[in-house]
C-alpha cells in the first residue's frame, strides 16, 4: 500500500468525504458538506483544500454569515435526519472560532452530531503571538479553542499532521455513536493545515460506520414486564430519542394495544399525531391538563428516549403517586437511570417492540376500560382548551384581537399559522415564551412537523435552523416562528437562505422586547425591569420610556426577503398564502400583545425568588416558591 502526499487540509476533505453510515441496511454518506467562514487561519488550509478537492469529492461548501449560525444550521440538519447525516464547519482563528462555542454547546446538549474545525495559533510558535491569538502569561499551550473542551463530546488539537490518522476515526466514532454524539472539535493550527504529509492510501479508503441498536438485557426486560403488568395507571413520557430511533410506529402499536397514554416532551412532540387516541399532550412545566393530571396519578412512569430535564418533570414536582415507580428506556445509561428508574439500556424501537412481544405472549390485557375512558375524557377536555386558546377568549372583542386596538395574542397567531400550513409543515422555534405555547397549542401530525430546540433554548437558533431543515427536506414546508428579541440577535442567515435559493417562511412576533422574561420576572415578584425594548427615560435614567420602533418589515425586505406586515388573523392567512406562492424567503411581521398569555396547567418550574427583599411582591413569591419545593422528589 502506497502513500499520497497532501496537506492536512486536503487530507481532511478527502477523509470526511469518504465516511458512510448505515442503519437497518440503509447506507449513505455521513458528512454532506462543509460550512465555513475563511480568514488567515484557514483560507490557505481547509479553504484551499475545499476549493481544489471539494468538487471531486462531492463535498459541497456553504458560506454562512455568522459562525454561530452555521453550527445551528448543522445541528438542525442532523436533527431532521435523525442524526444519520451531518455537516462540518470551519472557521478562522480567534473570534471566528469562539463564535462557534454557543452552537457547539447546543449541539452537545441536544445530542446532535456536528463536526467543528476551528483554526488555532501556529504550532511552531515562531510567529508568536499571531493576530487574534489569546496569550496566556504562564501556560503557553492554552488557546481560545480550549474553550471548546467543556461543550464538546470530543476535542483534540492537531499539532502534527499525522495525529489525524488516529484522531479523525475517533472523531467519527463519537459522532456516529447514539450515546456519545454531540459537538466534535478538532482544533487546527494554521500552519499545520497547510503542511504536507505522506498519508497512507488506506487512510482514505471508504469506511462504513454502523449505527448500533442495542437490545435490552433479558433480566431488565423481564423486570419491566412485571412493572407494566402490575401497574393500574401507567404513563409513557416520550422524548427525542423515540424519534431519532424511528420508533414511532412501535410506540403507536404499544400504546394502542395496551392502553397506555403517551405524554410529550419538547423533543418528543410529534412521535404520535396530536389526534392519536393515546396522545395526552405535553407534560411538565409547559404541559397541558391531561398529561399533567395523569402524571400526578401515574403509578408507573416509563420514560422513553428522554433526558428528563426540569421542564419535563416540572422540576421534579409532577409525579405524586405515593408508590410511583419509574422505568427508563434509553440508549444512554446516564438517562436511563434518572429518577431512580429501572434502567432498560437499549435502542427505543428495539426495546418497545420487545416489550410489546413479551406482554402479548403473557396475555396482558392492558389498562382497564375505566382507565381508558378517563384518558379519553381528559384528552377531550384538553383538546377543547386548546381550541379555545387558539381562538382567543372572544373573536369579536379586543381580547380576541380580531377587532379593537389591541394586538393579537400569541396563542391566536399559533392557531392561524397551524391551521393554514397544516400539521405536516415543520415549525421551528427555540426561545422565549413561544416554545411553551407551541408545545401546548401546535398540532403536529408527523415526527418531523415539530422542531423546537429546548435543550439549550438558544436565542438565535431559529432562522439558522430553518435553513438546516430546508436543506434536509426541500419538499417540506418550513415555518420559523421567532420573537423579535431572538430575531434581533441573529437574523443574518436570511441572506444565506436567499443565496442558496431556499424556500422558507419566517413568522416574526413583535412584542417589543423580551416579553417572556418580563412574565418570568413578575412571577418572582420583580417589577418590569430591563426586558422591554424601550428608550431611556431621562427623568429616571431607567429603560422605561416609549418602545423603540423597529421596522422589521423594512429590515427583512432590505435583506432580500418578501416582507409582509400582518396585524390581523385575516392578514396572517393572506400572508401565509403569499409565502406559499413565493419561491424564496418570506418574513411575516405580526405585532403581538405580550400581556395575553397562555395559562399554565398545573406545571411548575423552579426559579427561586429572592430570599430577602423590601418588596412584598418578592416576599410573596418566595413563600410560594418554598411551598412548591416541598413537592420535589429528592431521590
Amino acid at each position: 500500500m502506497g502513500a499520497v502526499r497532501m496537506t492536512t487540509g486536503q487530507a481532511i476533505v478527502r477523509f470526511i468525504a469518504r465516511q458512510d453510515v448505515e442503519r437497518d441496511g440503509d447506507r449513505h454518506r455521513f458528512i454532506d458538506g462543509m460550512w465555513g467562514i475563511f480568514g488567515h487561519g484557514n483560507v490557505a488550509g481547509l479553504g484551499q483544500a475545499l476549493e481544489e478537492l471539494g468538487d471531486a469529492e462531492r463535498l459541497r461548501y456553504y458560506r454562512p454569515q455568522n459562525e454561530q449560525g452555521q453550527v445551528h444550521i448543522a445541528a438542525a440538519y442532523a436533527r431532521h435526519h435523525n442524526r444519520l447525516r451531518a455537516f462540518a464547519c470551519t472557521t478562522s482563528i480567534g473570534p471566528g472560532a469562539t463564535n462557534m462555542i454557543t452552537g457547539a454547546a447546543g449541539a452537545t446538549v441536544n445530542r446532535l452530531p456536528v463536526l467543528l474545525f476551528p483554526s488555532d495559533y501556529f504550532a511552531s510558535r515562531v510567529a508568536d503571538p499571531v493576530l487574534q491569538q489569546i496569550e496566556h502569561p504562564s501556560e503557553r499551550d492554552v488557546s481560545a479553542s480550549d474553550a471548546f473542551r467543556p461543550v464538546s463530546r470530543f476535542f483534540d488539537r492537531i499539532s502534527r499532521p499525522e495525529q489525524l490518522i488516529s484522531s479523525l476515526p475517533e472523531a467519527f466514532r463519537v459522532l456516529t455513536d447514539p450515546v456519545e454524539t454531540g459537538a466534535v472539535t478538532l482544533s487546527l493550527p494554521e500552519d499545520v493545515q497547510s503542511e504536507a504529509y505522506d498519508w497512507p492510501e488506506r487512510f482514505f479508503e471508504n469506511r462504513v460506520w454502523r449505527i448500533r441498536r442495542p437490545v435490552p438485557e433479558p433480566v431488565a426486560l423481564d423486570d419491566l414486564v412485571r412493572l407494566v403488568t402490575a401497574a393500574r395507571a401507567p404513563l409513557i413520557v416520550t422524548g427525542g430519542g423515540t424519534i431519532y430511533a424511528e420508533a414511532t410506529a412501535a410506540l403507536d402499536f404499544f400504546a394502542t394495544a395496551f392502553g397506555v397514554p403517551v405524554a410529550e416532551t419538547q423533543a418528543g412532540k410529534g412521535a404520535l399525531a396530536w389526534d392519536h387516541p393515546m396522545n395526552v399532550g405535553p407534560i411538565g412545566a409547559n404541559g397541558g391538563s391531561a398529561a399533567n393530571r395523569l402524571g400526578r396519578e401515574a403509578d408507573l412512569v416509563i420514560a422513553i428516549g428522554t433526558r428528563l430535564g426540569d421542564f419535563a418533570t416540572s422540576s421534579r414536582t409532577l409525579f405524586q403517586h405515593p408508590e410511583v415507580k419509574f422505568a427508563g428506556i434509553n440508549v444512554a445509561p446516564m438517562d436511563a437511570h434518572k429518577l431512580g428508574a429501572l434502567p432498560v439500556i437499549a435502542d427505543a424501537r428495539v426495546a418497545i417492540e420487545a416489550l410489546s412481544t413479551a406482554l402479548g405472549a403473557a396475555g396482558h390485557p392492558g389498562t382497564s376500560a375505566e382507565h381508558r375512558r378517563r384518558i379519553g375524557e381528559l384528552r377531550a377536555d384538553w383538546n377543547g382548551a386548546v381550541v379555545d386558546l387558539r381562538r382567543g377568549t372572544d373573536p369579536n372583542s379586543n381580547e380576541g384581537g380580531a377587532a379593537g386596538d389591541r394586538d393579537l395574542g400569541q396563542a391566536q397567531v399559533i392557531g392561524v399559522v397551524n391551521d393554514t400550513v397544516g400539521g405536516h409543515a415543520t415549525v421551528i422555534c427555540a426561545a422565549g415564551s413561544l416554545p411553551g405555547d407551541l408545545l401546548k397549542l401546535w398540532r403536529a401530525e408527523d415526527p418531523k412537523a415539530y422542531h423546537v430546540e429546548y435543550g439549550y433554548s438558544c436565542m438565535g437558533y431559529e432562522v439558522a435552523a430553518g435553513l438546516g431543515v430546508a436543506l434536509a427536506e426541500p419538499s417540506r414546508r418550513v415555518v420559523v416562528m421567532v420573537g423579535d428579541g431572538s430575531y434581533l440577535m441573529m437574523n443574518s442567515e436570511i441572506v444565506t437562505a436567499i443565496a442558496e435559493g431556499l424556500k422558507l417562511t419566517i413568522v416574526l412576533l413583535d412584542n417589543h422586547g423580551f416579553g417572556c422574561i418580563t412574565g418570568l420576572a413578575r412571577m418572582v415578584g420583580v417589577p418590569d425591569f430591563g426586558n422591554d425594548l424601550r428608550f431611556r427615560d431621562p427623568t429616571t435614567n431607567r429603560l422605561s420610556g416609549p418602545f423603540v420602533p423597529v421596522d422589521f418589515r423594512k429590515h427583512a425586505e432590505a435583506m432580500g426577503a418578501l416582507a409582509i406586515l400582518a396585524p390581523s388573523l385575516d392578514a396572517i392567512s393572506a400572508a401565509l398564502a403569499a409565502a406559499d406562492r413565493h419561491d424564496g424567503v418570506t418574513v411575516i411581521v405580526v405585532p403581538t400583545d405580550s400581556e395575553q398569555r397562555v395559562p399554565g396547567f398545573d406545571g411548575w418550574w423552579e426559579v427561586p425568588a429572592a430570599e430577602v427583599s423590601a418588596q412584598e411582591g418578592v416576599r410573596a413569591a418566595r413563600r410560594a416558591y418554598e411551598e412548591a419545593r416541598t413537592l420535589q422528589r429528592l431521590g
